[in-house]
């Protein structure tokens, strides 16, 4: 087999045009790489900028009450992961800046598209578009030939009256084009790796899109392969593999895609909003004396002091409303966000399901994911960031509360001092180790592929077929 995969490699040398696109394509991947990487880091230092600016704004803020500084609030940018150059994902979709402010949960705004011109909105031009579709396409255009070509000029034959097996030499034919394309492949990761940084966390992620990648290369190149040994000539060969590869990439994609959001629909965000806005109004209303929650809050308070009135409190009654306005808050937004989360898990899982059919749907769940690029990963983003605006506004309602101010006083006010003790926002992607059980399922898929043709090689390529 050796020698067959040498001889083909050979051929392929010898072939001008295939040595010219080679030239294409690395310095393609090579330029795309770099011009990414390039435009991730540039993104970053801005999202730094914006986040040290902010920073600096609250820690010197002038003297005023804790909760107006509630409402002036914080924001939290949303980092780039450092493989977001290989894979943008669902990030030029999403926002990229969150207002963090008490009383209200603010969606997250801003995202690329957002405002971009409208002749980029069909995606940036990264080295995944391009290891995705024209890497696999020019795979296919190499091998959907390799048996059907000598089989036409009758050299099939000749090979076999030598005694080499047809089921070895498909399988040679295969891993040869295969191996082109996991050369590709791994010239980009390393021109990524050598870009960027040394980080374990890059280089565990990295192993695993070269396995994702790897293994869809050998589905597309074991299948064309396979193609062009049972069907009669080069065009019919290539007509099924076109056809598989275009139902795999834009047919079943957005079919399924659709279908899934039929079984898991979302609620519009005009129901939505609807529905938290009604749930909150339940809960305390912190501007509002009059509401029957606030007085049952406040008999609770009197009893335990032993007072007759808020004035006799030691404490700031009104830091105690608006802090049991969040709580009641929170909860509304657990109950309503945690909904649309595991909805959209929900949809994500049934999306990944298509795999079975579809490995291109397995690689492209992936490769987002291993980038850290997929909704598992904004996900986990956004909570991290309602979890800081939770402790930032009980930090600031705590110091209304029992900072030394009485019942009624809104002139009371805190300095920059105490501003700066309360921690920023900072934020890190998940380990992928941690993450990893989320894209198990799209592992075993390209697996299950990867067994298929070859099963379907070793059972139906056999001479008596093919001749």
């Amino acid at each position: 087999m050796i020698n067959i995969i040498l001889n083909e490699w050979k051929m392929l040398v010898r072939n001008r045009v295939f040595i010219y696109l080679t030239i294409f394509f690395v310095l393609s991947l090579s330029l795309v790489v770099w011009m990414g990487i390039n435009q991730n880091s540039a993104q970053q230092e801005y999202r730094n900028k914006a986040q040290r600016h902010v920073r600096t704004q609250w820690d010197n803020l002038e003297a005023m009450n804790p909760h107006r500084a509630a409402h002036y609030g914080s924001y939290a940018f949303k980092p780039n992961n450092l493989l977001n150059s290989m894979d943008g994902g669902i990030n030029d979709i999403t926002g990229n800046v969150i207002q963090l402010e008490g009383h209200v949960q603010n969606e997250i705004v801003y995202s690329e598209a957002s405002q971009s011109l409208s002749i980029s909105k069909f995606g940036k031009l990264k080295s995944s578009l391009l290891l995705q579709y024209v890497i696999p396409l020019f795979l296919i255009f190499l091998a959907y030939g390799s048996i059907s070509n000598e089989k036409e000029t009758q050299r099939l034959k000749l090979l076999i009256f030598q005694g080499i097996p047809m089921t070895r030499l498909v399988f040679a034919k295969s891993l040869s084009i295969w191996i082109y394309g996991l050369s590709l492949l791994l010239a980009t990761v390393i021109i990524q790796s050598m870009l960027i940084s040394s980080d374990p966390e890059v280089f565990r992620r990295l192993t695993l899109l070269v396995f994702s990648y790897g293994s869809y290369y050998y589905i597309i190149t074991s299948l064309a392969t396979y193609f062009s040994a049972r069907l009669k000539n080069n065009t019919s060969a290539l007509s099924a593999i076109l056809a598989t590869w275009i139902l795999w990439t834009i047919f079943l994609p957005k079919i399924w895609g659709n279908a899934v959001e039929k079984i898991h629909p979302l609620p519009s965000r005009m129901a939505f909003k609807a529905a938290m806005k009604e749930e909150r109004s339940k809960g305390i209303d912190g501007h509002n004396p009059s509401d029957k929650r606030r007085e049952k809050l406040k008999n609770k308070y009197l009893t335990e002091y032993k007072v007759d009135s808020l004035q006799q409190l030691p404490i700031n009654f009104d830091g105690i409303v608006m802090q049991e306005d969040e709580d009641y808050g929170n909860l509304v937004w657990d109950k309503h966000f945690g909904s649309n989360y595991t909805i959209l898990q929900k949809q994500k899982g049934l999306y990944q399901v298509s795999g079975l059919l579809n490995p291109f749907a397995s690689l492209q769940s992936a490769s987002m994911g291993f980038c850290g690029t997929d909704m598992i990963h904004h996900l986990d983003f956004l909570k991290k960031a309602e979890d800081y605006r939770r402790v930032l506004i009980k930090a600031l309602n705590d110091k209304h509360a029992y900072g030394g101010s009485k019942t009624g006083d809104w002139g009371w006010t805190v300095d920059s001092t105490f501003f700066r003790s309360v921690q920023g926002f900072s934020y890190k992607s998940p380990k992928i180790n941690d993450q990893i059980n989320h894209y198990l399922i799209d592992i075993l898929f390209l697996l299950w592929w990867g067994l298929l043709v070859t099963f379907m090689i070793k059972l139906n390529t056999n001479k008596k077929i093919i001749l």
